[in-house]
């Protein structure tokens, strides 16, 4: 699992995290890659990403880890709303996940996990690519420190 930091924009309202995650974020972190893990060796690589949405909704259900799909949230640029964009979950109100089922993780995947912490104000993302052979190695832990 690779680590990513992101420094933010110059001039730009962020919140001051600490450099890494507290235990708490990084135990649900933990918590939610078991269950993609758990999702990738039940279907294993090869279908379209909702498809892996739907399974993960219902692993994090079964594990009891609140989390809500396809959350919009507003784009702004100098204070004027241009757009809408969609995490693919949000786990607890804390975690982004985003989903993937491509050949292989782009830098511009990482952009989008970057842009959704910087814009909601959060901290920790995931970056899943259900198709990899082992999701070990799809996965990317994205921290925004701001």
């Amino acid at each position: 699992m690779e680590r990513q930091d992101a420094k933010p924009a110059k001039n730009a309202k962020v919140r001051h995290f600490q450099r890494e995650p507290s235990p708490e974020l990084d135990a649900l972190a933990q918590a939610v890659i078991g269950a993609g893990i758990e999702v990738h060796r039940q279907l294993g690589p090869g279908f379209l990403e909702h498809v892996y949405e739907e399974a993960m909704a219902i692993e994090l259900a079964e594990r009891r880890i609140p989390f809500q799909r396809q959350l919009t949230f507003p784009v702004y640029d100098k204070r004027v709303l241009v757009a809408e964009s969609r995490l693919d979950l949000l786990v607890a109100e804390l975690l982004v996940v985003e989903l993937k089922a491509v050949e292989e993780l782009r830098p511009i995947h990482m952009a989008q996990v970057l842009s959704y912490l910087r814009t909601g104000e959060f901290q920790l993302g995931l970056l899943f690519n259900f198709n990899a052979y082992s999701l070990r190695q799809g996965i990317r832990r994205v921290v925004w420190s701001g």
